[in-house]
């Protein structure tokens, strides 16, 4: 019975995430994303100091910290990738998005650091 319990919740929890209405991606399915659709609003969530050393070409940088107040920044009618070093933050970017009414939106899971583990090309 506490098998099928749990199966329920993970079944349950399975189906919340793709409710939320945001879609994990990794870097290479983002680089391709990026490459099909020019209208693409490329979300960089890192601290600055982050987005200095390294970020992806025509990332445009609100750190997480100061998400919510620049909410306004982020085109509405246009696709969203969000990426952070690793995906956390970005996951959390993404959640909000959704819940803010943006309708496509992606998150990397992998982060920057997926993408220059392909070797993908960034701005240093």
């Amino acid at each position: 019975m506490k098998f099928l319990i749990a199966a329920v919740a993970v079944l349950l929890g399975a189906n919340a995430a793709f409710a939320v209405g945001y879609r994990n991606i990794e870097s290479s399915e983002a680089r391709t994303l990026l490459a099909k659709k020019v209208a693409v609003y490329l979300l960089d969530v890192r601290t600055p100091e982050e987005y200095r050393q390294a970020h992806l070409t025509g990332a445009v940088l609100i750190p997480l910290n100061e998400m919510e107040r620049r909410l306004g920044e982020i085109p509405k009618n246009r696709p969203v990738v969000v990426y952070c070093a690793v995906g956390s933050r970005s996951c959390l970017v993404a959640d909000l998005l959704v819940r803010k009414g943006f309708r496509e939106v992606y998150n990397v899971v992998d982060g920057i650091v997926g993408w220059y583990r392909h070797g993908y090309p960034m701005v240093r």
